[in-house]
């Protein structure tokens, strides 16, 4: 440790938090969230603690620290997913495991929205919050806010079913009394605590709480105290502890990658596509973006194929040519890699269409699914490689895949579900 260093952990405080490690050049590296904020970033720097050689690269390239407080665990779970997303640091990028990701689901459109729990988002106008890689904290986080911003937990299926008091119901979970406006602004506000905006939100209870007692309303008043006392109960609430440490094992992929396909730089940008229907109906691509190996939702981009073929090379090469015209060069940027669902035959669609939008220089690779092989393309011929299913490089492009197999066929259910809804 430098001196700036050894003397900023002295002065770390005893309360929740997220830290913010930081390099040399004062690029933020790794984001985490803390308990104590002071026991756990001095784990970083303990001699008796043995690490993989991994962690220890980034301890040693840890020049600089700093921390936000927080009130409470819950508010340090929240901000760290926010920070992470905001500044997409090497090292937590690096840890990405969609398959161990939590997202918290709320559909505002429908009449009583509810609030579930997906490791997989689809495209389904709902509203998720996330991702989350401690699914334990943030599913314990929420079933505390349910006793200030109470919701249902499943899809009520008629007014009966909501009339009908349940144990939640007597125990205060479940919105009892509210009419549909006031649930979905007690809803809203549950998602601004989510997104952090957790001083507004006191503020507006306050003076709630004030109207309703100048009003005379006493059991509202009551009802709101009783809200803010137990935001202020959440300061006592364990949520994670300080007792994990990181796990970086996944941190040479995206190096890897760069090195097999001899690129001149590692991809930043890599766009994963694939096609999904039913037998030739119904025909849609999916494009999904994965940016320093983290799945960048707000990048994604859907495509209906034009004319409906049960032909995988024609509609690939319809998507890839749409993707690659100028314009949409020019509105999204110029991929550094990408990625296509399938073997030879998809590869070869795909390049084509490449080659005649004239963008020769982006590399594209397959991922055939069966025997998980990487297909490249080299002087007119493909080669196939095998790495063990156990790489990180295997795993990551595993996930893109994945990704972009899940988000067609989420496209192609809402479009087959809205055929068959009476307009």
């Amino acid at each position: 440790m430098n001196n700036l260093l050894k003397s900023k952990i002295k002065s770390l405080p005893a309360s929740p938090g997220v830290y913010f490690h930081k390099d040399r050049s004062g690029n933020i590296i790794y984001i985490g969230k803390a308990a104590i904020l002071k026991n756990r970033v001095k784990q970083y720097f303990q001699k008796q603690i043995k690490e993989d050689l991994k962690t220890e690269a980034l301890i040693r390239d840890i020049y600089d620290t700093d921390w936000v407080e927080t009130d409470s665990e819950i508010d340090a779970l929240f901000l760290e997913s926010e920070m992470v997303k905001r500044y997409m640091p090497k090292y937590n990028i690096l840890l990405r495991d969609d398959k161990s990701s939590t997202f918290i689901r709320i559909d505002m459109k429908s009449d009583w929205p509810f609030v579930s729990f997906t490791r997989n988002p689809i495209d389904d106008g709902a509203e998720y919050f996330g991702p989350y890689y401690n699914g334990f904290a943030v599913k314990k986080a929420l079933r505390y806010l349910r006793n200030i911003f109470p919701y249902y937990i499943k899809q009520l299926k008629s007014n009966d079913q909501k009339n009908k008091l349940d144990l939640d119901d007597h125990l205060g979970l479940s919105p009892v009394g509210m009419t549909e406006s006031q649930y979905k602004i007690n809803l809203r506000r549950l998602i601004r605590y989510i997104k952090g905006d957790k001083k507004t939100i006191i503020s507006e209870l306050q003076k709630n709480m004030e109207s309703a007692a100048k009003k005379q309303d006493f059991e509202m008043a009551a009802s709101i105290r009783n809200k803010l006392n137990n935001l202020k109960e959440l300061k006592r609430r364990i949520m994670f502890g300080d007792k994990e440490f990181i796990d970086i094992s996944k941190d040479l992929a995206l190096k890897e990658l760069a090195d097999l396909l001899k690129l001149d730089k590692v991809p930043v940008r890599i766009e994963g596509y694939d096609i999904s229907h039913l037998s030739g109906t119904d025909v849609v691509a999916s494009m999904v973006v994965f940016t320093n190996g983290v799945s960048d939702r707000a990048e994604y981009r859907k495509f209906k194929i034009r004319v409906d073929k049960n032909d995988d090379f024609f509609n690939m090469n319809e998507v890839l040519t749409r993707r690659l015209s100028e314009k949409n060069i020019k509105d999204w940027g110029t991929p550094d890699l990408i990625l296509i669902d399938g073997g030879k035959g998809q590869l070869e669609a795909a390049i084509k269409a490449r080659d005649e939008s004239g963008n020769q220089d982006i590399p594209f690779i397959g991922l055939a699914k069966k025997e998980e092989q990487i297909v490249v393309k080299n002087d007119n011929c493909f080669e196939l490689i095998d790495l063990p299913k156990s790489s990180h490089l295997i795993k990551l492009l595993q996930r893109i895949r994945d990704e972009s197999h899940r988000f067609a066929v989420s496209y192609h259910t809402v479009l087959r579900r809205n055929k068959f809804i009476p307009k």
